[in-house]
Parts: C-alpha cells; structure tokens; sequence
C-alpha cells in the first residue's frame, strides 16, 4: 500500500512556491518602509522555497505592532489629555528641538522637575529601595535584567513587603534579559503574592515569534509620586563597593515633580500590553506639584507605535546644536542617519565628543564599531576610549542645556527593535553634572591613524563585524 503513494510532483510544489513568494511580497511591498529589509525578504521568499516564506511569517511580521493598534483605545489618557495643548515655547536655539520633542511624542515638556543624579548601584540601589520600603499606595517596576543574586534579593524583598503591606505592586520583567528558560526573581516575586509579568515570553518557542523584541526599558516610580530611570539594571554586577568578579559601572536618575507621570503612563501602557490590565487612578497618577526648575519629557520608543521616537529626537537635537554634543553610550554602532547628522554638526563647528568603553562585554560589538567610525573621524568628531570596568551609562548633552537619559544604546537595536524609555532634560545644573561625569571617563582620544595602523586581517575582521549592523 506505501507503494501507491506519490509524493507532489515538482510542478505542483513550483506553483505553491511562487504563489507564498508573491503573497510574501505583496505583504512587504505594503508593509516594509527599509528598502534593505524589503529587498532582503522578497530575495529569500523567492531564492529560499518555502523556507524564505516560513520565516517571513514567523519573524517578518510586526505582530507587536497589531496587538498595539488593538489596545489603543484603553491606553491612559493623562498624557494625552495634557497633549492636547500646544507647548509653552522656548525663546532660544532649542525652540526648535522642544517643539519637534512635542510632534514627536504627544507629551508636554512638564516643567517643576528635580532630577538627581546617582552613579553605579552603589547610589542608586539604595535610594530605590528607601523609595519601596515607604510606598504607601503603589509601585511600579520595570527592569531589561533582574537577577535574584545579593543585589536583587533586597528588590525582591522590599517589593513583597510591600505587598503585605497592601501596597498595589506591579513589577514586568523582560522574557529574555531575566532569564529565558529560568527567572528566580519572577518565580519569587510570584510565590510572594507580588503581581509579576514577564514581557513577550513564552516557555514554548513557537509561541514567541518575537524572541527578538524586548523591553529594556528601566523604570521603578513608586507611589506616582517619585521615579527613578536610566541604564541601570538589578544585579550584583553594578555594586562595584562589593568587588564582582564583572563589574559594571552605570548611571541612573532619581526624577521628582510633574515628569514621573509620563514615567507611570509608559510603564501603565506596557503593562497594558502584556498583562491586559489598565492601571488608574490616585495609586498611580496623584497631583503632582513642582519640585525644582528642570522641565522634561519623556521620550519612548519601539517596534509598535512608537518606532524610531528616540532616534528623531537625537537626530533633531544634533540638528539644533551650536556648541557641542556629547555622547557616552556603551555600544556605539548608529545608522548612517545619525552618523550624518554628527558629521555635518562637526563639519559646522559643533565639538562632538563621543565615549564609549575601552573594552565592551560583546567583543563583535567592538570590532564592528571600530570599522564604523572613520566617517565621524574624517568630520572631526573626537571619539574617546573608557578603561575598565565596564560602563554602561546612555547619556547624550547638547550646548550645556539639554540632555537625554534613560535605557537606549547608540545602536539600530535600541532604536528599531528594543521598547526603550528615555528622558528629555533641559536643566544646565544636571547637565553640568552629567558632562562633569563624562569628561571624568575621557581616557584617551582614537584616531584614524591608529585604526588604519592595525593589520588587515583585523580590518576585514572589523568590517565583516559590521556587516552584522542590524541584528546586533
């Protein structure tokens, strides 16, 4: 009886593969705005049979993006109520920054904002924790890592003993960056009553399509009222006090006035997202009066509705600069959009000075930056090296007025597929502070004679790195 089975004969399979590979590029025809990624995928779908299509399916479609557009309607509304009415205005060269951040976002610039800055965990863990150990109405916590090591244990443990106290806590945790197969920290979080989420995350593969988006957004704002955010995770690595065996030197923000609402609203829309359940009222959006003099923003951006925010208001903000841009990033591998706008600034008079780590913790990542820098050092831009240990700060000033703070590297994963939070500040005495702290981490100047100086087979290695840009 096997015998008189037949399998498809070619023409058959033929016509199968050319109707997927036609229905796939149709779909990336309507759907696909980067030229490269469109090209790439119609190539595979039609050199690929079958196996293109499948993974179109799987990995080419922004289902995050779909979920979004569902969920619109029930996003809080505060921030878009404020953003209703046109901006104050500023009367000097940023005028035109603050209101591109207003297009760009749908948020006011909130001015009466404190913001201070807290180095390394050592600082800023502490502060965190004094914060959850006095809630009285709610927290919210949103973390890329967290770890259930000797530094995420106290999180851990405050966060449950705010739950007994009756504290609303809601904590998301990214499905891969705590840990795809086992997350101690969510497991105890959950067996201590806390409401835990982990983000995108699926024990069954072909349940997670999206394995390569995820939140990496930092965010702890407790009772609404006083937030904290910027590149630091949970995790013993960033107590440097303690001596880790990996240390990771970093830079967070203690925010205090009517910006920490915006920092809610972003955690409120993901936790929406992932959990289905709308966060409102006092617990979480309390009157909020002024604090200091900083005015800020804050800036969100991912594969959803919110692609390429933060990029936009790099790129504007190098467009507005007349004196300076500095940038401290621990991956540096931007587009060729962001490459151009720090070029022409530098071609213009602008001093920009770029840092990044003398030694990064993802070796391709250094080797595919170096082959990427020659067009910023042919521009004049000056491109320092950090000594170890490790930083994994994001900071970025401009003119001694503005600065940008929060979760995204100078990388096209960061700005394309990661849910990334930052803050726009302008404030001069943070910004003094902030470039204090970067000029303190100049160590000494790459030049392009030095890269040119380095064997070939290092140089083809560093540009074959390169190639690897977008998935990086």
């Amino acid at each position: 009886m096997l015998g008189t089975l037949r399998p498809f004969d070619a023409p058959a399979l033929s016509v199968v593969h050319v109707l997927l590979a036609a229905g796939i590029t149709t779909h990336v025809l309507l759907h696909k705005r980067d030229i490269g990624a469109a090209i790439g995928w119609i190539g595979l779908a039609w050199l690929s049979p079958f196996l293109g299509s499948v993974l179109y399916l799987i990995f080419g479609i922004n289902r995050v993006k779909r979920r979004a557009t569902r969920l619109r309607d029930r996003r809080p509304t505060r921030g878009a109520a404020a953003a209703a009415d046109a901006p104050a205005g500023r009367d000097d060269h940023l005028a035109p920054l603050e209101r591109a951040g207003f297009r760009i976002t749908r948020r006011p610039a909130e001015s009466g904002n404190t913001i201070a800055l807290l180095s390394n965990g050592d600082e800023a863990y502490p502060r965190m924790l004094a914060a959850i150990d006095a809630a009285r109405a709610s927290v919210a916590l949103s973390s890329y890592i967290f770890r259930a090591d000797a530094a995420g244990s106290g999180f851990i443990d405050a966060l449950i003993r705010a739950r007994g106290r009756g504290v609303e806590v809601r904590v998301l945790i990214d499905g891969i960056g705590g840990g795809y197969f086992v997350s101690p920290a969510y497991r105890r979080l959950r067996h201590g009553g806390v409401r835990v989420a982990r983000f995108l995350h699926s024990p069954l593969p072909w349940r997670m399509p999206v394995l390569n988006l995820r939140t990496h957004k930092k965010i702890l704002v407790v009772d609404g009222r006083i937030g904290f955010t910027g590149g630091l995770n949970i995790g013993g690595e960033n107590l440097l006090r303690d001596q880790p065996p990996h240390p990771v030197r970093d830079t967070h923000f203690a925010v205090e006035g009517p910006a920490v609402a915006q920092l809610v609203e972003a955690f409120a829309e993901d936790w929406l997202f992932i959990a289905d359940e709308q966060l409102g009222g006092e617990a979480w959006f309390p009157p909020l009066d002024a604090r200091g003099e900083g005015v800020a923003r804050a800036v969100v951006s991912g594969p959803d509705e919110d692609l390429e925010k933060i990029e936009f208001m790099i790129l504007e903000a190098a467009a507005c600069a007349r004196r300076s841009i500095k940038v401290m990033t621990p991956y540096f591998l931007p587009d060729d959009r962001l490459v151009t706008a720090l070029a022409l600034a530098s071609m213009r008079g602008v001093e920009v000075d770029v840092i990044v780590p003398e030694r990064g913790n993802h070796l391709i990542v250094d080797w595919a930056a170096r082959a990427h820098i020659a067009p910023l050092l042919a521009a004049g831009c000056r491109i320092w090296s950090n000594p170890p240990p490790f930083d994994h700060s994001k900071i970025m000033t401009v003119d001694g007025i503005w600065c940008l703070i929060g979760s995204a590297n100078w990388d096209m994963r960061s700005f394309r597929l990661n849910f990334e939070l930052t803050m726009e500040v302008y404030h001069s005495d943070l910004v003094r502070r902030v470039e204090a702290l970067m000029a303190a981490k100049r160590h000494r100047r790459i030049t392009a004679a030095e890269l040119n100086r380095r064997p070939l087979p290092f140089r083809l290695r560093d540009s074959a790195a390169r190639l690897m840009l977008p998935y990086l």
